[in-house]
């Protein structure tokens, strides 16, 4: 599934990242700054599991107080979640 998103489910997974927490939206923009053009189905995949957890939780995951465990222990979180701690 390493097949492009195309705008529309583009267009959904932005709003669906809209977030409570001004920390996580901060992470969230850089993402998409720097992989909307290039996100995979699979990354989509990946980022909505992380976007189903509460702020507070996804918050220690960018923040690498913790890492992914149980069900979020899935390589495509593991690569978004990568992709979203990056650095500027």
């Amino acid at each position: 599934m390493d097949t492009l998103l195309d705008e529309r489910a583009l267009s959904k997974l932005h709003w669906r990242c809209r977030r409570g927490l001004l920390e996580n939206d901060l992470f969230i923009e850089r993402f998409f700054a720097r992989h909307e053009s290039s996100l995979t189905v699979r990354q989509a995949r990946g980022l909505e599991v992380l976007m189903d957890l509460a702020d507070n939780d996804l918050l220690d995951l960018l923040l690498c107080r913790r890492e992914p465990e149980g069900d979020l222990d899935q390589p495509d979180v593991r690569t978004v979640l990568d992709m979203l701690r990056q650095r500027p």
